[in-house]
């Protein structure tokens, strides 16, 4: 970290707090759970809390208590708004008379009925949840809006807990530092950290990149990553919402909550390029807008990106993203070399020569990458074995917001300088109450980031040192 930004951080709570696990007293946050997985790993239950019931967070937790041989119960869950916890709960009872039903055919399945321990005092539908989410657990899901995560990451490692959050892990300057900061506590405390950015645990990807790592395509010298699709989803203004109801609601369509969908989702092919070139970009240029404007559907995001990434050594990436419906679609990484080339997508890895001659083809099993992500947070948890994603999380997700900064401002960005900018876009306090950091307009439109005038500029005053 910029040391003349880490003051910053200084009021960052630095306490350790320690829990006791099943019947032995052992220091979950300091020691992971290995005092008390040691002698037998598969006998101790590990407390799962879910922070964000939407539709990610409610697959993140059917996969974590799908974990084969974990013992595993749900102890908590916190949403902002109550249809969401009500729609998990259900969820999981669905998945459990489903289970029932496959034992009762004589089919292998979980228990997942005896997985779940959360009574009604103990699912919240607020936004301050998070907070007794966290302490009733030892492993917690953030899964909530993206805006949120540094904040909660922070909750979390400060109360010693393991971590599952989704990506993005921020989405500006200040979230990304204090993600890194958490990191760095999180591996003082052996708590194990999973970022959501799948193709990490996808075996085409993996195996995909040790023949790069062999030498197969030599350097790489340039390429591709796209995430070109449709329209995101919009819900309606309602006649009882306030403001801020109104933006956590439709919080897709709000910087300060999504980070814009160059953040949102193209992290996911951003973290590949970062990940297969093994460095971050140093600088980004591009261009992006809103040209899909449907009447009475306001947003603050563009729907169409395109940045040009500039890594150490001279590699370069073109990096598209649109959300515009119609057209080609296209989720998928390209890599040139000096010796081959790599095509890409969550099912296809293929490697061909220089004059379009095949090398390699990926074949083979392809597990679920959502499920390994999962299987191997919880190997680690038992086995006391690192584990954290939240440093190239948080590098990957920062190198989605130097692109849209590049975007919305129309100039070439540097990372280093923007990851040391006083830029917040989250208000310290966020209640129902409170005013959003964007507000509409005359019109009921909001102000559409423009080259001409665009700075990154902080919701919140940096303290004075």
């Amino acid at each position: 970290m910029n040391e003349s930004r880490s003051s910053l951080l200084s009021g960052v709570s630095r306490r350790d707090v320690l829990r006791a696990v099943g019947a032995t007293a052992a220091t979950a946050g300091v020691l992971g759970m290995r005092g008390v997985h040691a002698d037998n790993p598969s006998s101790d239950v590990i407390k799962v809390g879910l922070v964000g019931a939407g539709g990610r967070g409610r697959g993140a937790l059917h996969q974590t208590l799908s974990v084969p041989g974990s013992n595993v119960k749900l102890t908590a869950i916190a949403d902002a708004f109550q249809r969401s916890v009500d729609g998990t709960m259900r969820s999981l009872q669905e998945m459990a008379e489903k289970a029932a039903k496959a034992k009762e055919a004589g089919e292998s399945a979980d228990d997942i009925a005896g997985k779940i321990d959360c009574p009604e005092d103990r699912r919240y539908a607020d936004l301050d949840g998070y907070k007794r989410v966290i302490d009733a657990c030892d492993l917690v899901i953030l899964a909530t809006p993206p805006g949120f995560r540094p904040f909660h990451f922070q909750r979390a490692v400060e109360a010693g807990k393991h971590v599952f959050m989704e990506k993005p892990v921020c989405v500006d300057s200040f979230g990304a530092r204090l993600v890194l900061e958490m990191a760095k506590q999180a591996d003082e405390k052996k708590l194990k950290v999973v970022v959501g950015l799948q193709r990490r645990y996808q075996t085409n990807y993996r195996e995909a990149l040790q023949k790069v790592r062999d030498g197969m395509i030599g350097d790489i010298l340039g390429g591709q990553v796209y995430w070109n699709g449709g329209a995101i989803w919009y819900r309606d203004r309602q006649p009882d919402q306030n403001e801020m109801q109104f933006q956590v609601n439709n919080w897709y369509h709000f910087n300060w909550l999504c980070g814009d969908h160059i953040v949102e989702q193209h992290v996911h092919n951003i973290d590949v390029a970062n990940w297969f070139l093994d460095r971050l970009p140093t600088q980004a240029f591009g261009v992006g807008g809103r040209q899909g404007r449907v009447p009475g559907q306001s947003s603050e995001i563009y729907d169409h990106h395109a940045v040009n990434f500039s890594y150490a050594g001279g590699a370069r990436i073109a990096s598209q993203c649109r959300q515009i419906t119609g057209g080609k679609g296209a989720v998928e990484e390209h890599f040139q070399g000096t010796k081959g080339m790599l095509d890409l997508h969550p099912g296809y890895a293929k490697i061909s020569d220089l004059d379009g001659n095949e090398l390699w083809k990926f074949s083979g099993p392809n597990p679920d990458p959502y499920q390994v992500e999962h299987d191997e947070l919880h190997a680690a948890i038992r086995n006391d074995t690192p584990k954290n994603d939240a440093y190239y999380g948080a590098t990957s997700s920062f190198s989605a917001v130097l692109g849209r900064l590049a975007t919305y401002s129309g100039k070439q960005r540097k990372y280093d300088e923007d990851l040391a900018l006083d830029y917040r876009t989250m208000p310290e306090e966020v209640t129902w109450e409170s005013t959003p950091p964007v507000m509409p307009g005359k019109d009921d439109t909001y102000p559409l980031p423009m080259p001409a005038t665009f700075k990154p500029q902080s919701v919140v005053k940096p303290a004075v040192s």
